[in-house]
């Protein structure tokens, strides 16, 4: 069975079931001081294991179920056959330790969530097919467009901190899928060049 579908529904049993259960809520979510205090490392992905309304849940595994399973043969390939479900956790892990760092010592800070993993995912696909057409709300555009604009809005929206979204995690974690990628399989940079000057 595809690595990519055994987390979709890994993910949406327990982010369903945490939605009326808040034991199973605080037990999992990422809360800094269970981490450094406690040693509950495994919060460093359990946390992407919850979201935080049925809206938050589809739109990521909405995601993932598209760019997922288009890019889990090349990790498996090359890592083996468990190599996506290690790129994956990988992204949780990358796309999330920036903020425990900083907020270590925070009592008040949480964070859920998959999109970090997501977005690792989405700019992996966009390294090896740049002009590919995606739907962003209905609208087709190229890729690579969508890459530039999704920077420019999460740095800026990073910036703001007006919303109690980590849009930091994103970018830690679109960063992570390039550069894991990269260094698993250095070609794929000459595949990047290659489809972005249609050759």
């Amino acid at each position: 069975m595809s690595s990519s579908l055994v987390i979709i529904a890994i993910t949406c049993i327990v982010s369903i079931m945490a939605f009326s259960n808040s034991r199973l809520m605080q037990d999992l979510i990422l809360w800094p001081p269970a981490i450094s205090r406690d040693k509950q490392y495994y919060r460093l992905l359990s946390y992407g294991l919850l979201h935080a309304d049925p809206m938050h849940l589809f739109f990521n595994m909405f995601t993932l179920y598209f760019f997922g399973r288009a890019m889990e043969p090349l990790y498996n390939m090359v890592l083996g056959p468990f190599g996506f479900v290690i790129f994956y956790c990988g992204g949780l892990i990358a796309s999330i330790l920036p903020t425990y760092l900083r907020n270590r010592g925070n009592s008040r800070y949480h964070s859920l969530g998959a999109s970090g993993a997501v977005s690792a995912t989405l700019f992996a696909f966009i390294l090896l097919q740049p002009w590919a057409r995606i739907l962003v709300f209905v609208i087709p555009m190229p890729a690579i467009l969508f890459a530039i604009l999704y920077v420019v809005y999460e740095f800026w929206q990073e910036r703001q901190a007006s919303d109690n979204v980590n849009h930091g995690a994103h970018l830690w974690g679109a960063a992570y899928g390039v550069l894991f990628t990269i260094v698993m399989e250095p070609r794929v940079i000459g595949v990047f060049f290659s489809q972005l000057l249609g050759r």
